[in-house]
């Protein structure tokens, strides 16, 4: 999109981000990773390493700003405008079965996607500590797929009503279309 800032455009007369923020307000602990700018009150802002390092070394930015003991976080991108508190909750009941390191949303075409997603702290963290110790320490520019290889997903299609909370918006015609959405 030309180098604009996306999360900061405003879908519904809010900037995504704080849309994203707000399906997570509940939160004991909300992260945003990215640029310095403003931020709501409450929310902790940090940058991934190197600036512009991709969504793997931005993930571990955010895991180091958690407090020790944190079982779950919610890993979302900052350009989810129609994010709602009742997907969020949806993929954190996925959690309730042992054997799931983490549920993502999953398009029609069966098409996950991982930055909107719900993940047990501990198995992310070692997934992370594998993938930087394969690529001789560094995260920068490290594909999400490779993260989560070996992680027990599991892949919800969104069965709730209303539009897709998973619908990012990579385009301005997505950026038109989510506006249409939150009509």
């Amino acid at each position: 999109m030309g180098g604009v800032d996306k999360p900061a455009l405003p879908v519904g007369g809010r900037p995504m981000r704080d849309r994203v923020l707000d399906a997570v307000a509940d939160a004991d602990v909300r992260i945003l990773v990215g640029p310095a700018g403003p931020v709501p009150p409450g929310v902790r802002l940090t940058r991934e390493s190197p600036p512009g390092g991709g969504p793997v070394a931005a993930t571990a930015a955010g895991l180091s700003l958690l407090p020790a003991g944190t079982p779950t976080v919610a890993l979302l991108a900052a350009d989810l405008p129609l994010l709602t508190r009742a997907a969020v909750r949806m993929l954190r009941d996925q959690l309730a079965d042992p054997a799931v390191d983490g549920a993502c949303l999953v398009d029609p075409d069966g098409r996950r996607q991982p930055l909107c997603g719900v993940w047990r702290v501990a198995p992310l963290r070692a997934a992370l500590g594998r993938l930087a110790a394969a690529r001789g320490g560094t995260l920068d520019g490290a594909a999400v797929r490779a993260l989560l290889a070996g992680l027990a997903v599991r892949d919800l299609p969104w069965s709730g009503t209303g539009p897709p909370p998973w619908f990012d918006c990579d385009t301005d015609e997505d950026v038109r279309r989510a506006e249409e959405w939150t009509r």
